[in-house]
C-alpha cells in the first residue's frame, strides 16, 4: 500500500478531484497548504547584496521567497494503483509552466479502520 501526496495549484482542485473520481479514486483527503519551490536565483542580485549595494538589498528583500497557497491531496492506494493515480493528477495539472506541482509516493506500513478494526488494504478499500 502507498500514500500518494499531490501538491497542486489551488485553482486546479476541482478538475483534479474529477479526474481522480473518473479514474476510480473517489476517496482522498485535501487541505490548504502554503509553500514554494526552488525558484530562479538572480546571481547578480546575490552578488550585489553581498557587496552591500542598497539596490540589490532592496530587490532581494522584494523578490524574497514568497509562500504560495496550494492544495495538498493525499490518497491511500494499493501499490498497483499508483501509476493510474499519478497519470490522472499529471494529465490535468501539467501546463508546462513552473508551479505545476509535485507528487510524492511513500509506503504505508499499516492502516486501521477505527469503526471495524479492519487492517491493511481492507481498511482503505
Amino acid at each position: 500500500m502507498k500514500q500518494v501526496i499531490a501538491i497542486i495549484r489551488m485553482n486546479m482542485m476541482n478538475v483534479t478531484k474529477q479526474a481522480l473520481i473518473e479514474a476510480g479514486f473517489p476517496a482522498f483527503t485535501a487541505r490548504k497548504v502554503i509553500g514554494r519551490g526552488k525558484g530562479n536565483v538572480d546571481l547578480g542580485v546575490i552578488e550585489g547584496a553581498e557587496a552591500d549595494a542598497p539596490e540589490a538589498l532592496a530587490r532581494l528583500k522584494d523578490d524574497g521567497p514568497m509562500l504560495k497557497p496550494r492544495r495538498m491531496m493525499t490518497l491511500a492506494v494499493p501499490d498497483e494503483s499508483v501509476p493510474k493515480v499519478i497519470e490522472a493528477v499529471v494529465r490535468v495539472n501539467r501546463t508546462g509552466n513552473r508551479d505545476d506541482g509535485k507528487i510524492f509516493v511513500v509506503p504505508i506500513e499499516d492502516a486501521v479502520r477505527v469503526r471495524t478494526g479492519e487492517r491493511g488494504a481492507a481498511a482503505v478499500n
